[in-house]
């Protein structure tokens, strides 16, 4: 019975034939302990693509975040881009290189299905390992945007407190907010005419709030564009 499928995949037929690939029967025992060595890459990928579905929605990668559904399409489309493409260009490369070992030291040869298996095991785990040190490497960035907003809304209460007119600080809670730049805001008030809004730049670095002049609400100031 020939037995030589990874040889055929990787498209290296002068690769020296095992003995498995002419009698299984006789070598079922190595073929078993090959086969046991060389099974990780499936259940790999089936545990791996879970695992970046949720890192990508809890740990993202990204400002916006990501949603586990289309994270976990996300991660298997790319998952499979390695294990169908990359894996076996890697893989042809490294069973030339173990041909020639296997020219030069008294050994078994590992066979190219083994070598296959392990190229694409071990580039869905460093995938998985790039992926969570994206995720925390952007999570300041989104620790900081979350306290700048939370500062934002505390100086504008204050500021609205103190200095605009009543019908204002009766509307605060409709209190609408367009980030300029990083720490720094528009943020607006209704008056009871929704045309007309009480608006303030805010900066969240240099705790200033500075009143606009102009009353156009974010959403007219900001519709052109």
């Amino acid at each position: 019975m020939t037995l030589c499928a990874g040889r055929r995949t990787l498209g290296l037929d002068d690769y020296p034939v095992y003995p498995e690939c002419v009698s299984g029967e006789l070598f079922w025992t190595r073929r078993l302990r090959w086969r046991l060595r060389g099974a990780l890459l499936w259940p790999a990928f089936a545990v791996l693509t879970v695992g970046d579905g949720l890192l990508l929605h809890f740990l993202p990668p990204n400002r916006t975040g990501v949603k586990f559904i289309p994270g976990l399409i996300v991660a298997m489309f790319a998952n499979l881009f390695l294990v169908g493409l990359v894996a076996p260009w890697i893989a042809r490369r490294l069973v030339v290189r173990e041909r020639e070992a296997h020219r030069h030291e008294a050994r078994d040869p590992v066979p190219p299905e083994v070598i296959l298996d392990r190229t694409g095991t071990i580039l869905l785990a460093l995938a998985a390992v790039g992926l969570f040190v994206a995720g925390l490497g952007n999570r300041p960035v989104v620790v900081s945007e979350t306290k700048a907003t939370e500062a934002n809304a505390r100086m504008v209460e204050q500021y609205v407190n103190a200095h605009a007119p009543a019908e204002v600080k009766a509307n605060l809670d409709s209190a609408n907010t367009k980030r300029l730049a990083n720490g720094y805001f528009r943020t607006c008030v209704s008056f009871n005419d929704r045309a007309k809004a009480y608006c303030m730049f805010v900066d969240t670095n240099k705790r200033t709030v500075v009143k606009d002049p102009d009353s156009r609400p974010n959403g007219v100031a900001f519709s052109g564009p």
